[in-house]
């Protein structure tokens, strides 16, 4: 089984409602296809979100989310790479997530590098990182931190000299939850 990111963007508004309610209308063409859906992350405005899948390849993932119903724009095989010591209450806590893109691939270690190097701005903002979702191809990655608001998050990557496409806070929505609960995917 390999990780799935499928990345959605919205004309109108999602609530956490209707993506729990689609989501759950979806399981049967996820269980035709062997897709488990590992929950999504919609962004506060529910007009953007990120949704995490295991499939045994990405065309399972596409079958299942075309039957589904659902627009597939953007789907990717990926890592996950999660902080030191991550527990179920960091992972639940985080609220804001970065969007990166690189015109070259990089390595995991080099970008790891440059934010280990900007630790000091993500403290004096109260920053912290939680996950992160990296391409196969090493041109994509996705953060996940928890912090006060998505602008303190935007100011110490900006301070630290980070690469970054969007930053946003998003809820966090997950198989067999309910649809206002927060934690992250």
């Amino acid at each position: 089984m390999i990780e799935l990111i499928l990345e959605r963007l919205f004309a109108t508004s999602l609530s956490a409602e209707l993506v729990m309610t689609l989501s759950e209308a979806a399981e049967s063409c996820f269980v035709l296809h062997r897709v488990a859906w590992q929950g999504s992350l919609l962004a506060r405005d529910g007009r953007r979100m990120v949704c995490r899948f295991r499939a045994p390849d990405a065309e399972s993932a596409r079958l299942a989310l075309r039957q589904a119903g659902a627009e597939i724009t953007t789907l990717w095989p990926g890592t996950v790479h999660d902080a030191p010591g991550l527990d179920a209450g960091r992972l639940a806590a985080a609220n804001v997530l970065v969007e990166r893109a690189f015109a070259a691939p990089i390595s995991l270690a080099a970008i790891q590098a440059r934010e280990d190097a900007g630790a000091a701005c993500l403290q004096n903002h109260r920053v912290r990182f939680v996950r992160t979702y990296f391409s196969r191809d090493a041109r994509r990655m996705l953060c996940l931190y928890r912090a006060p608001d998505a602008e303190s998050v935007r100011l110490a990557q900006h301070q630290a000299g980070m690469p970054l496409e969007r930053v946003w806070a998003f809820q966090a929505i997950l198989p067999g939850l309910p649809a206002d609960s927060t934690p992250a995917a």
